[in-house]
């Protein structure tokens, strides 16, 4: 039995090696033990059960509702334009849904496979639809580079490698149950994980690329990020910003990052 769990430990450290993958827009590297389809289905059946809470207000037929469903499939055709052109395009099979959601929270999130959700809360910083396209190209960058993805990977392998690794000495069937169960044991909500930095600083390069392919011009990005950090001065950050970078660094690459957006950028 010792053999077995020793074995199973060198597979599951060696598909750590062969599960890696390169992210669609920025290039980045990352850990790709799950199926992108098995992540969609789990956000899919998440998002419908999202709208369907009686605590979800979904907002129909005003001109802000308009609004996120306009933009929003303006980012998502510059998406897979910008896929198809690098003929990534078969790798991601989402169905796009775009909704307002009434709620003073100062959020919006996209789930992989395209679930996106727009809090009302943030529209008084959007002001327009180009600050509405930073948002959402934000947020939809995290579904393309597959953020929650690598996440649940990275759980996967911590956890996994770990329990295994740890159990691999054990003699009890006990401690085997409990491994199998911490391995196995990923159901936190697909799309409502709080990212990395590194992963908001990622997500805001591939924003702006998506938005200005979308005719939505990248300058705004910044003013909208000014907006936010006006409102925040002196008061606790909002839900949304609580693991971004700070106000100052995130501006101070916006900046630097136009030029390269700009090349994309079509009016």
């Amino acid at each position: 039995m010792k053999k077995l769990f020793k074995y199973t430990a060198i597979l599951l450290i060696g598909a750590t090696f062969a599960g890696c993958a390169t992210s669609a827009i920025t290039g980045r590297k990352y850990l790709k033990l799950v199926d992108s389809s098995t992540i969609n289905d789990q956000a899919a059946l998440a998002y419908k059960e999202f709208l369907s809470n009686s605590s979800t207000k979904v907002v129909t037929g005003t001109a802000n509702a308009t609004a996120v469903k306009r933009v929003g499939n303006d980012i998502a055709a510059a998406t897979m334009r910008f896929l198809q052109q690098r003929g990534m395009a078969d790798r991601y099979n989402f169905n796009w849904e775009f909704n307002l959601i009434q709620n003073d929270e100062v959020n919006a999130w996209c789930m992989p496979g395209g679930k996106v959700a727009v809090f009302t809360g943030i529209l008084p910083f959007t002001g327009t639809d180009a600050g509405l396209a930073t948002v959402m190209g934000h947020e939809i960058a995290h579904a393309i580079e597959e953020h929650s993805v690598a996440q649940v990977s990275n759980k996967i392998a911590a956890q996994g490698i770990g329990q295994i690794i740890g159990v691999a000495s054990a003699t009890t069937d006990n401690k085997w149950l409990d491994a199998l169960n911490l391995t196995y044991g990923i159901g936190a909500p697909i799309g409502m994980l709080k990212f990395s930095r590194d992963d908001e600083l990622a997500a805001d390069r591939a924003g702006l690329i998506i938005m200005a392919m979308a005719g939505y011009n990248p300058n705004e990005a910044v003013k909208f990020w000014e907006r936010m950090a006006g409102a925040k001065s002196g008061n606790q950050p909002a839900e949304w910003t609580s693991t971004h970078p700070s106000d100052a660094r995130r501006i101070t690459q916006l900046q630097s990052l136009i030029p390269e957006a700009m090349k994309y950028y079509k009016k």
